[in-house]
């Protein structure tokens, strides 16, 4: 079994030390961020940070890396307090992946990929259209992750878009229906199939 210690990982080469330590966590969610300017440009970028910190009321998470050169989307959320989370799916792999390269602010994504924007009823930001899973999300906070200078945005969710052949009776979002994929460190995407449900569990 592959050893590494602490001293071991800060020697590595950049490339390798970043791969390793992205994929380290296991698979990770694989959403596209959607936001919009002031001047009404809209930016759509690929994240794999999005975590659940708490159903009531029902709030997310993300990670940014550190501001210090320009980031639309962090920009674009501060401006207008909203932006959405679309659920990366199977056909879109390639175009979700592109949203990754660095465009100036006065480029859309959208414009760049055939990723299509979606307004919905007066939301500010749009979704991602064919999205199986959207959320319109509120800005609460940003805490400042001093030891490694990353920011995590905390938002509330405002409304939840989700395919109607993806939920189950009891409220869970099959994804495996809608061909969601997941992220394995930085660029490699995997398809995962659902398994099997488990009741909860009590002590023995």
């Amino acid at each position: 079994m592959a050893f590494f210690n602490f001293k071991n990982i800060q020697d590595l080469e950049h490339l390798y030390k970043i791969n390793l330590i992205n994929s380290c966590t296991g698979f990770k969610s694989a959403n596209l961020i959607a936001t919009i300017s002031n001047k009404g440009i809209s930016n759509v970028a690929v994240f794999s940070s999005v975590t659940h910190l708490g159903s009531n009321p029902p709030t997310l998470g993300f990670i940014l890396r550190p501001t210090t050169v320009p980031r639309n989307t962090y920009k674009n959320i501060k401006e207008s307090g909203v932006f959405t989370i679309n659920h990366i799916y199977e056909n879109i792999i390639e175009d979700a992946h592109h949203t990754s390269a660095k465009y100036p602010e006065e480029i859309s994504e959208f414009d760049m990929t055939k990723l299509e924007e979606e307004f919905k009823g007066d939301f500010k930001a749009p979704f991602v259209k064919n999205s199986p899973v959207q959320m319109s999300m509120k800005f609460v906070e940003e805490i400042h992750i001093t030891s490694n200078n990353v920011l995590m945005i905390v938002a509330q969710v405002q409304e939840l878009y989700v395919k109607d052949e993806l939920l189950e009776n009891d409220g869970l979002i099959n994804l495996s229906k809608g061909n969601v994929v997941t992220i394995n460190g930085l660029d490699t995407y995997a398809v995962p199939k659902f398994k099997k449900k488990l009741a909860y569990q009590r002590p023995k």
